[in-house]
């Protein structure tokens, strides 16, 4: 009896002792958790701060670098906006020297045409008359005034009127003179002249050699051409018309290249 009573309290005082370690050891384990996970917290809080600060630094580091840009592009519109208007003052002083020269020049030709007018005066308005167009002088003067029919060779008549046309060109300067030889549509085939484009050229050159070197008038500043049947000014239908267009045209054209200087340098 003695002995079970003993056995049995021994039992109480193992069982006593194991529970009383048991619960130490669940706190302990429960403890650690809650550190395990504070530390974690920790870190990942403090992750999370070094990622705010590199954020915060980044965005300290663009805003200097857009202020410093917006600096220079400040500055660039400033340079540009005083060349600007560096250049829009140089265009309107070009401007103005462009119109000046072109109403200089429109000046000159107005002179021109009313001193050829009163130098031709005495002849007829079916021999010559004298003429503005797209700003050039056209003195033309008629096959009746200059030729006979089918020649290339100027009758004294006509040689008298380009003397007086000499004597106005050979006192104006910057002048280029175009002669242009004019025939009707009425076919020509001779021994000196295959066609009409033959007799307008023909005649055209009889002209400027009669200027050049009758006249004294700078051959630099003269050029024949003959345009034939091409450009007539009436209907080749009637008589009247056919010798309309039998002409010989002195084109004075004012020297542009003051004008195109301006407008490409």
């Amino acid at each position: 009896m003695k002995k079970t009573f003993h056995f049995v309290a021994f039992l109480a005082i193992i069982s006593g002792l194991l529970f009383t370690t048991c619960v130490p050891t669940r706190k302990l384990t429960a403890s650690k958790a809650k550190v395990e996970k504070l530390q974690r917290d920790s870190a990942n809080s403090s992750s999370q701060l070094n990622d705010c600060n590199a954020i915060v630094k980044n965005l300290k580091t663009t805003n200097a670098s857009m202020q410093n840009e917006n600096a220079l592009v400040q500055n660039d519109l400033k340079v540009l906006s005083t060349e600007s208007k560096m250049t829009i003052a140089d265009q309107a002083k070009r401007l103005k020297t462009l119109q000046d020269k072109i109403q200089a020049q429109k000046d000159v030709m107005g002179k021109l045409k009313n001193s050829i007018a009163d130098a031709l005066m005495n002849y007829k308005a079916d021999e010559l008359y004298v003429y503005v167009k797209d700003g050039n002088v056209y003195v033309s003067l008629e096959e009746k005034l200059l030729f006979k029919s089918g020649s290339d060779v100027v009758d004294p008549k006509g040689k008298e009127a380009l003397k007086s046309l000499a004597q106005v060109l050979n006192s104006t300067n910057n002048i280029i003179v175009m002669i242009e030889g004019h025939t009707d549509n009425v076919p020509i085939k001779t021994n000196m002249f295959k066609d009409n484009w033959d007799l307008s050229t023909a005649r055209a050159i009889s002209i400027v050699r009669i200027l050049a070197n009758d006249f004294g008038f700078d051959s630099n500043r003269i050029t024949a051409s003959g345009k034939g049947q091409f450009h007539p000014v009436k209907t080749n239908e009637t008589i009247e018309g056919r010798a309309a267009n039998r002409r010989t045209e002195v084109i004075l054209s004012p020297d542009l290249q003051e004008i195109y200087t301006l407008l490409y340098q």
